[in-house]
């Protein structure tokens, strides 16, 4: 084993490290959250999680998108196998070791070359999308710098690490030429044989250099991507699997009775039932507040919904309340959610788990003209690729706002009143309601 594997090991489990430490961090923000138990209807969530998260059935909603996505997906799953060889070849010192494939090997290097190419076409169409064609959903309000900086890291990273892939695997086929004992010639090379000329016009020390470099490049930069998705909305890779297996599979627009108001009602009609007996399995326990003030009185699951969302912009696109010029986005909702998270979580880290800022989502990061201009239409929740769902998060700071801190506007405010006094949510008493019988 020279110096060379001994520095890639290093800088491997080096990265692995930082990763797994990035991932805790990310896990403990989310535990955040209130216990929710999700564990029904398994065979079905694991059916939603095939179709929706590895078969990608949501992005094709929007076509041209949908495909330029699933291009840059497959190509991001199947490309892993040359990093997997190239990982096998940094510790042991090999070179291309699964060449012993044979001629699969070469259909496989072929393949993986077409994707790479495809790959970084679509990288740059994503590009132009974005940072040319003035599509609005990619310039509200809530993609203030760093949102807008980080697709376009994300995209420009892949574009990169594609070209340095084929680039790599030009200056191989020269040197398989020149120095077939150290790279023997093997692999079928579709895309990157067109750059042969360019690598063969130079010295075969020189190519030999930029192999080596691209290939350092190349392993390098994907262990610094790797440590830049938990930091990215680009996460969203990792946790769509787990985020549609435990989404909601009940009918959209149905609300759940709230666990403490329950409680409540039930100490109110049974006198001699147990304020603090342990909910039965599979019920959601009774919390001290009612809705959500902070990210901790919103459940695991809510926490899990900020850190996947892509802030691809379909929820808010198609949300009417945005559309008709109102403050709420329902990205920004998600966005804010996960912030605040990463911001309790840094805080509790530093102070100890008990200890608490000051701040809340609600006021401190979402206002409240954002949650009561919602229309609890559910079109966000449609749209949404991952399966994500901000309603859910908008109705328990409303819910809070109401009982809690006897907020709401006015119009609420009256059908309330009229409910507690008449029975109805309108302005007539229920000695009246016969009354339009009679009118003639």
């Amino acid at each position: 084993m020279g110096i060379g594997n001994i520095i890639f090991i290093l800088i491997l489990v080096t990265g692995i490290a930082l990763f797994i430490k990035r991932i805790r961090e990310i896990r403990a923000n989310i535990m955040l959250g209130h216990d929710q138990v999700i564990n029904d209807r398994k065979s079905t969530r694991w059916k939603t999680m095939g179709r929706v998260a590895m078969g990608q059935s949501k992005m094709v909603d929007r076509p041209i998108a949908g495909f330029l996505h699933i291009v840059v997906y497959v190509g991001f799953v199947l490309i892993n196998i040359e990093v997997l060889e190239i990982v096998i070849d940094g510790i042991f010192g090999t070179h291309r070791v699964m060449s012993c494939l044979g001629g699969f090997y070469d259909f496989l290097i072929g393949f993986i070359e077409v994707l790479a190419l495809l790959v970084l076409l679509a990288c740059v169409v994503f590009l132009i999308r974005r940072n040319i064609l003035s599509i609005k959903r990619f310039h509200l309000a809530e993609m203030t710098k760093w949102p807008k900086a980080d697709a376009n890291i994300i995209l420009i990273a892949e574009i990169l690490l594609m070209g340095a892939l084929l680039k790599m695997n030009a200056a191989d086929q020269v040197l398989q030429v020149h120095m077939p004992e150290t790279y023997p010639p093997v692999g079928s090379y579709p895309v990157s044989q067109a750059l042969v000329g360019i690598m063969g016009s130079f010295s075969v020390g020189t190519v030999l250099f930029f192999e080596r470099a691209l290939w350092w490049f190349h392993i390098i930069g994907i262990l610094a991507f790797l440590n830049y998705v938990p930091y990215s909305k680009h996460f969203h890779i990792i946790l769509a699997f787990p985020n549609t297996w435990y989404s909601n599979l009940e009918p959209k627009g149905k609300f759940d009775n709230m666990a403490s108001v329950k409680k409540e009602v039930e100490l109110m009609m049974d006198s001699s039932a147990d304020p603090y007996a342990t909910p039965p399995a599979g019920e959601e326990p009774a919390h001290g507040t009612f809705g959500a003030k902070d990210v901790t009185d919103l459940s695991w699951k809510n926490l899990l919904d900020a850190y996947t969302c892509t802030e691809c912009g379909r929820c808010s696109s198609v949300c009417p309340a945005n559309i008709t010029g109102k403050k709420l986005s329902p990205r920004k909702i998600m966005m804010d959610t996960r912030d605040r998270a990463e911001e309790l979580g840094a805080y509790k880290k530093a102070n100890g788990k008990d200890s608490h800022d000051g701040s809340s989502l609600i006021h401190t990061y979402i206002t409240e003209e954002e949650i009561w201009a919602c229309t609890s239409c559910n079109a966000c929740v449609d749209a949404c690729p991952v399966l994500i769902d901000p309603l859910d998060i908008i109705i328990d700071l409303r819910r809070n706002l109401i009982m809690e801190e006897s907020k709401s506007p006015e119009s609420i405010t009256s059908m309330f009143n009229n409910i507690e006094n008449n029975g109805a949510p309108w302005a007539f008493s229920a000695a009246d309601r016969d009354k339009w019988i009679t009118e003639s």
